[in-house]
């Protein structure tokens, strides 16, 4: 596997379709277990920046600006390897999770409930107290800005 780190040729550019708002949905895997750890959103701006950094970055929807996944939770993302699916408009990130949880609850992953007999259940457990992670939280912020 080459160096993450180099900036996308201009033919890699061309295969992507981002979408009418110049976003493109990231899956985002831990690369250890491939469990899925969350869904966010990217730019070129955002996309540029997690290859130089090799830190997961992303675009808050809510916020309209870049979200460096772990800038306030100290729970960064290590980018290790980058996807694109067949049709160009969908990226995957497999990255390494520092402390362990990628989700602002302070679970493994967001996907923490499943469908069990036509309602939701929580599976998973909390593993850091959301007032541990965002001790400097004074408002409510939207679950895309942790």
């Amino acid at each position: 596997m080459s160096a993450i780190v180099e900036p996308l040729s201009a033919d890699a550019r061309r295969v992507l379709r981002w979408d009418s708002d110049g976003l493109m949905p990231a899956i985002v895997q831990d690369q250890r277990s491939g469990r899925v750890l969350m869904l966010a959103w990217m730019n070129a701006q955002a996309l540029d920046e997690s290859l130089h950094s090799e830190r997961a970055v992303f675009w808050s929807r809510s916020r309209r600006c870049l979200w460096r996944k772990g800038e306030s939770s100290g729970c960064h993302q290590s980018l290790r390897e980058l996807r694109v699916d067949c049709d160009g408009d969908a990226l995957l990130l497999s990255v390494d999770v520092h402390h362990g949880v990628a989700c602002h609850t302070g679970r493994v992953s967001c996907f923490f409930q499943r469908c069990d007999g036509g309602n939701w259940a929580v599976v998973d457990p909390v593993l850091l107290d959301p007032d541990q992670l965002y001790p400097d939280s004074t408002a409510e912020v939207s679950s895309d800005d942790r």
